[in-house]
């Protein structure tokens, strides 16, 4: 659980994509008249949703589309049913946000033009098939639009203050980190002589900006001063991602001045002075300030959002009709101290999930209740311990709960270090990190008679023409390019880098044995530069292997730090004891779901 999380929103953005996919679904799906939408289902905030209504959205459900049943139905009904009530609320609320007629003018003439309803007859006919009238469709679209600005009102009025966003930085600081950075020269040639002969003239003192203004096929003008702009001759920092990276790797194991090359890289040749190392540090936050400002803006306006769509469906008022044919069932299924975890937030994530869809779309939609319920709710068990530790530390955390539970751990652990002597011991008991895979350029020809191949096989080994050679012998080229190991066909990829022996050689390079593939053709291998796996020297890896021990050090602390919240906290687990109750009488009760967390005297 602990690390930084790229997605700042996670349940916040579920519910989001589910209200905007039922507000899609509305929009275009063809809708009855009043008088044949059937019996109100339920009524939210005194407003009937009726029963024609909710059997079009749902035929446009994934988990529906398995025709679940016993437990498996009244876990999809509740999640359903949460769904549509939360977008009814929202429809609601946003209804006195003011939307002019020009933006949905415009919004029209935006659909007209993605399905291509260029003339009125056209547009009439979409009216038609999607049930609506101009209008309605208007009406529809205006109501879309109202929910848009009313969320985007939630999310920009909440402006952080400045001590929010310095300690935004603080808990952040290593998302602002610099990337290592070298100031250098570089000289590339397209001959391998020259660079050698550029090289032995470097050694006896010549002018590295002079040979690169004489010979190099890349920024001559500037004198090889990598970074440099039109009329400039000085060098300025630059990442690794200029270089190629055979290139970079030799520039940056350096981690000082030095002279590089010549490496070869995609049939040019590099030669590069490093003047000055730049290692990776965090800015003082003055010199991050505005971006910091604009990712505290955005924390804040996603916690913003998650606190008002908790709010809208606490506040709303639902009565369900009676013998309605959905099972709605949303019980309590833990509380940590005095908060409760209702069923519904922990299916939300699980069935929000692609895996989970279609795993019910194949039948076997108990799995989720086996696996992914209770590994689920364990993780909100979690996220509120932390978030109720974060308030309770007096520190301006801001952004939705997983968002504040992640800071939370980042911020408790943000003093771990680590010694070069356990980087050492990392890199020593870990080389498969810091290994460069083995890689090859391979060319594939593949013919439909074994014969053909053959001789094509033998020709290879002197020809140089490759594409006069393959259509000689009606081959097909195929050129693979630079690749490592498991990244072809398994057949081609045992050729080239489970064969211990190099094959013969030719001009075209080397040239593998004739291999039967598994539609019954032909192929023969070309493979050139081929590199062995090589150990890049500490050295080179110092900075990453360092920071591969603080984080796994953080790690440990993070987990070390929730164990004991949740030996100080009362937590009480049902989720098996809930689903049980929720089990048909005719269907096998689940097995205790694994993590069930007794509650405490």
């Amino acid at each position: 659980m602990f690390g930084i999380n790229k997605r700042l929103v996670t349940i916040l953005f579920g519910l989001l994509a589910l209200a905007f996919a039922v507000g899609a679904i509305l929009l275009f799906t063809p809708k009855a008249g009043q008088t044949a939408r059937g019996k109100p289902v339920l009524w939210v905030n005194g407003k009937a949703v009726y029963e024609l209504d909710l059997l079009r959205l749902q035929g446009n459900d994934p988990l529906y589309a398995a025709n679940p049943q016993g437990l498996l139905k009244t876990l999809v009904d509740t999640h359903f049913l949460e769904q549509v009530i939360l977008t009814e609320a929202l429809r609601q609320d946003a209804a006195r946000v003011r939307v002019g007629s020009a933006e949905v003018r415009k919004e029209v003439d935006r659909i007209r033009e993605q399905y291509g309803l260029k003339d009125k007859k056209a547009y009439e006919q979409f009216l038609n098939q999607v049930g609506y009238t101009d209008a309605e469709l208007r009406q529809e679209i205006k109501a879309q639009l109202q929910i848009q600005k009313r969320l985007e009102q939630i999310r920009s009025a909440a402006k952080p203050t400045p001590e929010e966003a310095r300690f935004y930085f603080e808990v952040h600081r290593e998302n602002y980190k610099t990337e290592p950075r070298v100031l250098a020269r570089q000289i590339v040639v397209d001959d391998k002589k020259l660079a050698e002969e550029l090289l032995a003239k470097l050694k006896a003192g010549e002018d590295f900006a002079l040979l690169a203004k004489r010979h190099s096929k890349v920024g001559a003008e500037q004198g090889g001063a990598l970074g440099a702009g039109p009329g400039e001759t000085e060098p300025k920092p630059v990442t690794q991602v200029v270089f190629p990276e055979a290139v970079a790797q030799e520039v940056f194991a350096l981690r000082g001045p030095g002279l590089v090359g010549p490496v070869e890289a995609a049939g040019r040749y590099y030669l590069v002075k490093v003047e000055a190392y730049l290692p990776p540090k965090v800015p003082a936050f003055e010199e991050v300030k505005d971006r910091v400002e604009k990712d505290a803006q955005e924390a804040k306006g996603n916690g913003a959002l998650e606190a008002y769509l908790e709010d809208l469906r606490k506040k709303a008022q639902v009565r369900f009709a009676e013998n309605i044919p959905y099972a709605y069932k949303n019980p309590p299924v833990a509380k940590v101290n005095a908060k409760e975890i209702l069923l519904s937030e922990v299916l939300q994530p699980v069935f929000s999930s692609q895996q989970t869809q279609a795993l019910v779309q194949q039948g076997l939609g108990e799995l989720a209740v086996q696996f992914f319920l209770p590994q689920t709710l364990e993780s909100l068990i979690d996220r509120e311990l932390l978030v109720e530790a974060a308030g309770k530390s007096g520190k301006p955390f801001i952004g939705t709960k997983d968002a504040i539970a992640q800071a939370y751990l980042l911020y408790e652990t943000r003093d771990v270090t680590a010694t070069e002597a356990e980087a050492k011991k990392f890199y020593a008991e870990n080389p498969a990190l810091f290994t460069l895979p083995a890689s090859a350029r391979v060319v594939e020809v593949v013919f439909k008679e074994e014969a053909k191949a053959k001789a094509f096989r033998e020709a290879a080994l002197r020809a140089q023409d490759l594409e006069a050679l393959a259509k000689a012998h009606e081959g097909s080229v195929t050129d693979h390019g630079t690749v490592s190991p498991n990244q072809l066909p398994a057949v081609l990829d045992r050729l080239v880098f489970k064969v211990k022996e190099a094959f013969p050689k030719g001009p075209l390079g080397e040239v593998s044995e004739v291999v039967k593939l598994e539609d019954g053709t032909f192929a023969v291998l070309l493979i050139k530069d081929r590199k062995p796996e090589v150990l890049k020297p500490y050295e080179a890896v110092k900075e990453e292997a360092l920071d591969r021990v603080v984080a796994k050090k953080r790690q440990e602390k993070a987990q070390a730090l929730l164990q004991a919240l949740r030996k100080e906290a009362r937590i009480e687990n049902r989720l098996s004891q809930v689903l049980a109750e929720l089990t048909p009488k005719t269907e096998e009760k689940p097995k205790e779901a694994p993590g069930e967390t007794p509650a405490k005297p």
